[in-house]
């Protein structure tokens, strides 16, 4: 009999083990949920922010539009910044940053021009794009934000021969096509500009202003 018991206890374990041996081999692998990439924001501004003392007259004012859009930076993370342009352009400029962010062509920084007090030379020099800007209004598209201007340390204003008197800009710019960040005939983001009808700067007849876009 407690040979009987024993034998009966024995196939039980046997039994035990064999179960848990299955189950340890059917277990499934654990999954490992990826973590949302962290933003860093450039800047967070109102409308109001944006537009603070600005020169423009309310009916310029009224055609502006405040829009975030998203990119990488030229330290290889991704940031938030904000684009204060025309109405007009601002869903053709949504799409291009979404090409920009999905290609992962670096910008520098996209912060409204408010930041540098209205300057324009202020903000090439920190290589920041933007769109609106009341300057030159009477030529200039960015007087209304109908341009923009991208990563002007990359691709800065370049006199041709029969205007060299005139300096380049950025202070310390140079252009070269295999820098990161600067802007081709073959650049997707070029052509995606030309493609929604913009001009492109490298075509006017005094300079080379290629990171001007407008329309």
């Amino acid at each position: 009999m407690c040979f009987l018991k024993n034998a009966v206890l024995f196939t039980i374990i046997i039994s035990l083990i064999a179960c848990h041996q299955q189950v340890e081999t059917t277990t499934q692998p654990i999954v490992q949920i990826q973590r949302p990439e962290r933003v860093i924001v450039d800047c967070h501004y109102t409308l109001a922010q944006a537009l603070e003392d600005t020169k423009a007259p309310q009916s310029i004012q009224n055609q502006l539009t405040l829009i975030t859009v998203h990119y990488y930076s030229m330290d290889g993370k991704l940031h938030q910044g904000q684009l204060l342009t025309n109405k007009l352009i601002s869903s053709d400029l949504r799409e291009i940053f979404k090409e920009i962010y999905q290609s992962k062509f670096p910008i520098k920084q996209v912060i409204p021009i408010v930041k540098y007090n209205w300057n324009d030379d202020l903000s090439m020099l920190a290589n920041n794009t933007y769109s609106f800007c009341y300057r030159n209004a009477s030529y200039s598209k960015h007087a209304t934000g109908m341009a923009i201007d991208l990563n002007p340390m990359q691709n800065p204003v370049r006199w041709k021969p029969a205007f060299t008197y005139r300096k380049n800009k950025p202070v310390g710019a140079v252009y070269n096509p295999r820098n990161r960040g600067t802007l081709t005939e073959e650049s997707q983001i070029v052509l995606l500009f030309k493609e929604k009808g913009f001009f492109w700067g490298r075509n006017f007849q005094r300079n080379y202003d290629d990171h001007h876009f407008e329309k």
